[in-house]
C-alpha cells in the first residue's frame, strides 16, 4: 500500500480556501467579475505549463481591461496568494506536529533533539554541550523596514484564519464543528475581501511600533516558554542535565523606533515613546500571567525565606504575588504618566525598572515550591513565567540606537568650533583621535551651555540626553552607520560620557559598503589599540556587518565575499587584542539583502566567527513569516539556536588556499561586471527606472523611512531594500544574481569547472552562495521582465534588458552546471512546489501591473494608482522574501 502524500491536506486547504474565496468574490464582486478571473487563471495555468499562445493572449487582455474590473481581478490574485501563504504556513506547523507525534520518526532536522545527537556522535561532550547551551546568546532585533506591504488589520484577519485551519485538523471534531469552522473562515474571508488592501497614510514611526509590539502579544510570548522547554527536554535527554532556570538562549531587540538613519521622522521624542511602550505592553502581559499563578498558588506550606517576606499570610504565595501585581499596576501606570508628557517623570518605589526586581520574588517562590515537594507546581506556570523574565526583562525587547557617522562628526564640529579649537570635520584622522582620546580622559565640561547648533546637531545631542534618561534595560547598542574610522566609534563614546550617560550603550560600528569592508578589520584594530577605548568595553566587542548596500554596490557575489573576508579579519584582530567579538549580521529578507534559509546562513559562515553569541536583524516584511504564529516562531528560534551551536562547537574547516584563489578571482570578475552594467553604463539607471515600479514604491504608505537617503536618482542613492524590491516586483531578480553569470562562464573558460564542483560539495560558503542564488533564479521569470520592456521601456533602451535577460539565462544554466542540478531547486522540492503553485497567481499581477504603470506614467488616476498598490501588495506575497 503506498505511502500516504503527507502534502495532500495542504492542497486540500488551499483548495477550500481557494474555493472560499472564489464565493465572495461572487457575492461582492459579481459573477461576471468572477468569471473573468477563472478566465485569467485558467489562462495563466496553460502559460505556465508551456502554451506561449495562452500567455500572448492572457497579456493582451489583461492589458485592455478597463480599471474598473483590473482592480477586482487584481484583488483576487492578490488575496489567493495571502491565502496560501497562510495554509503553507500552517502545514508546516502540521508537519512539525507529525514529526513530534511519530514515535518511530527521526527527530526532525534542526531541531535541539537532532543537533544534540549530532554533536554528541561528533565529539562534543555531554558536559560542554551543557555549558554552551546555558551560555548561548542569539539575540534576533526586529527591525521595520518600507517593504511590509501587509496592512495590521489584514494580519490580524490571516491569523484567525490559521488558528480556524489548525483546528481543522482536530481528529475528534463533529460535522457541526467542522461546518462552524467553515463558516467562520469564510467570515474572515469576506471581511478581509471588505477591507481595504493599501493604507490610505503613511505609517509613522509609533505605528510601526505598535505593529512590531503585536508580534509579542499574538505569538512571542506564548512561543518562548515553549521553545525553551523543548529545548530542556532535548538537553536533558542528551546530556542528564537541566537548562539553568534563568538562562535565555534567544533573546529579543529593537530598531523600529530606534532607527533614526537617514529617516527624519524618527525623532528623541518617538525614540523616548518606543520604550515606553515595550514597557507598557510588557507590563500588562505579565500582570496576566501573575493573575493565572495566584490562582495556581493557593499553597499553604512554604519555607522560612518566603515566610518571612509576608509574615503571618495564610497563604504566602498568592501574598506575595499580590505584591508583585501591586507593582506591576505601578509600572503601567507610571508608563502611561510618561505617554502624556514630554519628559520622563520619576517613578515611585513600586515601579519595575530592571528584570531583576521581578524575578526575584518570582524565585522565592520557585525555591520555596522545589524546597517544600512541590517541584512539579514550580515546573509549570511558573518557570514559564521565569523564562520570559530571562528573556524579555520589563521591556520585551531592548531599543537600539542607529545613526550616520556623519551625524556625529557634524555634531563635534559645531562642539570644537564654538569652544575655539577649530573644525572637527575638517581634522584628520590622528587629530581625531587625539582629541577623542584626551576627551574621555578629561574632566572638563565638552558641551559649552550656550552651543549654537543647528536643528541636525541638536536633534543628535537631544537624542544622547533621551538615551541618559531611559531607565536600565530599555536600550542595547548604538550602531553606526557608515563607519568609516576609529573616531567614528570614539565619537559616539565621548558624546555619551559628555551627555552623561550614566550606563553606556554599547558602541557597534557598521560596515556595509565593499569599501568599509575591506577596511573593518584595520579599523577594529586601530579602535583596540586605544586603551582608553578597550578598558571600557569589558572585553568583548560588538561589530555589525551590513549586507543590504555592499550588495547593491558590487553584486551579491562579491559582497558575499568581502563579507566573509571581512569577518575573518575582524574575528583575528579581536583575538590579537584578546577580546571577544559578537558579530550583529544585517540580514534582509531577500537573498540579495542577506536572507535565505537561517540554518544554511550560519553553517557558512567562516571558522570561529560564531562563539556562542550571535546578533541578526530580521525585518518587517519576515516578522510574521518568522514569528506570526507560536510554533512558526518556535521553530524559528529552535533553528537559531541549533544553527548558533553547530557553527560554534564544530566549526567548518578552512578553505585552502586554491579555493580562496578561485573565489577569489570569481569575486574580481562578478564585480567588474556588475558596476560595469549598474554603475559605468550611462543607460542603466533610466532603464532601471523606466522598466520597474522603483518611483511608484517610493510613494506608497508602506514605510516611515524615505526610499532615498538624499535627493537625486542614482543608484547609489537609492536604499537597498527598495532596490531590491523594485526588481523582484518585476521578476528579472536582477540585483541578487547580476554578475555571477560572468565569474562561472570566466571560470569555466579557464578551466576551473571541476574545481567549481569540488567547492560546491566540500565548502558551505560556497555552497550557500550558489544555492541561495539557484533559489533566486528559480523564482526569477525572463518572459514576465520582458513584458515590463515591451510595454514601458522606451526603444533605445530595450536592447539593455534584451542583454539583461540573456545573462539572466547564462546565470541559470552557469549555476546548474556548477550545482550539478538538471533543474533549479531539485534539491529542494519543497520550495520547487511552492513557487509553481505560485506562478499562476503571480504572473497575472504582474501583466495587470506592467499595465497599470503605462496609465499612470500617461495620466495619473487615483484609482489606477489604488489598483496598483494592490499588485504591488500581491507580488509581494506571492514572491515572499521580497525585500
Amino acid at each position: 500500500m503506498p505511502a500516504a502524500d503527507p502534502h495532500k491536506p495542504l492542497r486540500d486547504d488551499v483548495r477550500l480556501l481557494g474555493e472560499l474565496l472564489g464565493d465572495t468574490i461572487r457575492t461582492h464582486a459579481g459573477e461576471g467579475i468572477f468569471a473573468m478571473v477563472e478566465r485569467v487563471r485558467a489562462l495563466a495555468k496553460s502559460a505556465r505549463a508551456g502554451n506561449d499562445a495562452d500567455f500572448r493572449v492572457l497579456a493582451d487582455e489583461l492589458s485592455r481591461m478597463a480599471v474598473d474590473d483590473a482592480l477586482p481581478v487584481a484583488r483576487a490574485f492578490a488575496h489567493f496568494l495571502h491565502l496560501a501563504n497562510i495554509a503553507e504556513q500552517h502545514h508546516r506547523v502540521r508537519r512539525r506536529r507529525a514529526y513530534l507525534r511519530d514515535p518511530r520518526a527521526a527527530p526532525q532536522r534542526g531541531s535541539c533533539a537532532d543537533a544534540f545527537a549530532r554533536l554528541l556522535a561528533g565529539g562534543v561532550t555531554p558536559e560542554r554541550l551543557h555549558d554552551a547551551v546555558s551560555a548561548l546568546q542569539v539575540e534576533l532585533v526586529l527591525t521595520a523596514h518600507p517593504t511590509e506591504v501587509a496592512r495590521r488589520r489584514l494580519v490580524q484577519k490571516h491569523n484567525r484564519i490559521a488558528a480556524a485551519l489548525a483546528m481543522r485538523d482536530r481528529p475528534d471534531l463533529t460535522a457541526p464543528e467542522q461546518q462552524d469552522l467553515v463558516a467562520d473562515i469564510r467570515r474572515e474571508i469576506q471581511a478581509a475581501w471588505g477591507t481595504g488592501d493599501v493604507r490610505s497614510q503613511r505609517p509613522t514611526p509609533i505605528d510601526e511600533v505598535r505593529s512590531g509590539l503585536i508580534v509579542f502579544e499574538q505569538s512571542l510570548w506564548e512561543a518562548l516558554p515553549s521553545y525553551v522547554r523543548s529545548l530542556d527536554r532535548a538537553l536533558r535527554a542528551s546530556t542528564g542535565r537541566p537548562l539553568p532556570i534563568d538562562a535565555a538562549p534567544v533573546r529579543f531587540g529593537s530598531w523600529i523606533g530606534g532607527d533614526r538613519d537617514g529617516n527624519p521622522h524618527v525623532t528623541p521624542d518617538v525614540t523616548r515613546r518606543a520604550w515606553l511602550l515595550a514597557r507598557w505592553v510588557a507590563a500588562g502581559m505579565y500582570l496576566r500571567d501573575i493573575e493565572l499563578l495566584r490562582d495556581e498558588l493557593s499553597i499553604e506550606t512554604a519555607t522560612e525565606e518566603l515566610r518571612g517576606l509576608v509574615p503571618g499570610s495564610q497563604e504566602p504565595y498568592r501574598e506575595l504575588l499580590r505584591t508583585v501585581r501591586r507593582r506591576l499596576a505601578a509600572t503601567r501606570a507610571w508608563v502611561e504618566a510618561c505617554l502624556r508628557v514630554t519628559d520622563v517623570p520619576p517613578p515611585d518605589a513600586d515601579v519595575y525598572l530592571e528584570a531583576g526586581d521581578l524575578s526575584d520574588a518570582l524565585l522565592v517562590c520557585y525555591r520555596s515550591l522545589q524546597a517544600t515537594g512541590h517541584a512539579r507546581i514550580a515546573d509549570g506556570k511558573l518557570t514559564d513565567v521565569l523564562r520570559r523574565v530571562a528573556a524579555f526583562g520589563v521591556t520585551l525587547a531592548r531599543l537600539d540606537i542607529r545613526q550616520d557617522s556623519a551625524r556625529h562628526t557634524a555634531a563635534l564640529a559645531a562642539i570644537t568650533s564654538a569652544l575655539g579649537l577649530g573644525s572637527y570635520a575638517e581634522w584628520d584622522e590622528a587629530a581625531r583621535l587625539a582629541f577623542l582620546v584626551g576627551e574621555l580622559q578629561s574632566r572638563r565640561p565638552l558641551i559649552p551651555d550656550d552651543l549654537d547648533a543647528n536643528a541636525d546637531v541638536r536633534d543628535v545631542l537631544e537624542t544622547f540626553r533621551t538615551i541618559a534618561a531611559a531607565p536600565p534595560g530599555s536600550l542595547g547598542a548604538y550602531v553606526i552607520t557608515m563607519t568609516q574610522s576609529a573616531s567614528d566609534v570614539l565619537a559616539v563614546v565621548v558624546l555619551q560620557r559628555a551627555l552623561r550617560v550614566a550606563s553606556p550603550l554599547r558602541v557597534v560600528p557598521l560596515f556595509e559598503t565593499s569599501r568599509d569592508l575591506q577596511q573593518a578589520g584595520a579599523i577594529v584594530d586601530t579602535l583596540l589599540g586605544e586603551p582608553a577605548y578597550r578598558d571600557r568595553i569589558g572585553g568583548r566587542q560588538e561589530v555589525m556587518i551590513g549586507y543590504s548596500d555592499s550588495a547593491k554596490d558590487v553584486g551579491r557575489v562579491t559582497a558575499g565575499w568581502e563579507l566573509y573576508k571581512a569577518q575573518e579579519a575582524i574575528v583575528a584582530v579581536c583575538a590579537r587584542h584578546g577580546v571577544s567579538v559578537t558579530l550583529f549580521h544585517g540580514r534582509g529578507g531577500s537573498v540579495g539583502r542577506g536572507g535565505g534559509p537561517t540554518h544554511l546562513a550560519l553553517q557558512s559562515q567562516p571558522p570561529g566567527s560564531i562563539d556562542g553569541t550571535l546578533r541578526v536583524t530580521e525585518q518587517g516584511e519576515m516578522l510574521q513569516a518568522l514569528f506570526g504564529f507560536p510554533e512558526i516562531a518556535l521553530r524559528t528560534m529552535e533553528v537559531y539556536t541549533t544553527g548558533t551551536l553547530e557553527a560554534w562547537l564544530t566549526p567548518v574547516r578552512a578553505a585552502s588556499e586554491a579555493w580562496r584563489a578561485c573565489m577569489e578571482r570569481l569575486s574580481e570578475d562578478a564585480r567588474e561586471d556588475y558596476r560595469r552594467i549598474v554603475y559605468d553604463d550611462p543607460r542603466f539607471i533610466d532603464y532601471f527606472h523606466d522598466s520597474t515600479p522603483a518611483a511608484e514604491i517610493g510613494e506608497m504608505n508602506i514605510g516611515s523611512r524615505p526610499a532615498r537617503r538624499g535627493g537625486g536618482s542614482s543608484v547609489a542613492g537609492l536604499r537597498a531594500i527598495p532596490w531590491q524590491f523594485a526588481w523582484t516586483q518585476t521578476r528579472l531578480m536582477l540585483g541578487a544574481w547580476l554578475g555571477v553569470e560572468e565569474a562561472l562562464d570566466r571560470a569555466v573558460g579557464r578551466g576551473e569547472a571541476p574545481q567549481l564542483a569540488a567547492m560546491y560539495r566540500e565548502w558551505p560558503a560556497f555552497q550557500s552562495a550558489i544555492d541561495l542564488i539557484e533559489m533566486v533564479l528559480a523564482k526569477a521569470d525572463g518572459r514576465i521582465a520582458a513584458e515590463y520592456d515591451r510595454r514601458l521601456v522606451p526603444p533605445g533602451l530595450q536592447p539593455l534588458g534584451d542583454d539583461l535577460r540573456a545573462r539572466l539565462a547564462r546565470a541559470i544554466a552557469a549555476v546548474r552546471a556548477v550545482s550539478g542540478h538538471s533543474d533549479l531547486l531539485e534539491a529542494t522540492p519543497v520550495i520547487r512546489r511552492s513557487i509553481d503553485v505560485r506562478n499562476p497567481y503571480v504572473d497575472p499581477l504582474n501583466l495587470v501591473q506592467v499595465e497599470l504603470l503605462r496609465r499612470m506614467r500617461e495620466r495619473p488616476d487615483p484609482r489606477v494608482h489604488t489598483a496598483l498598490m494592490v499588485t504591488v501588495n500581491g507580488i509581494a506575497a506571492g514572491m515572499r522574501n521580497t525585500g
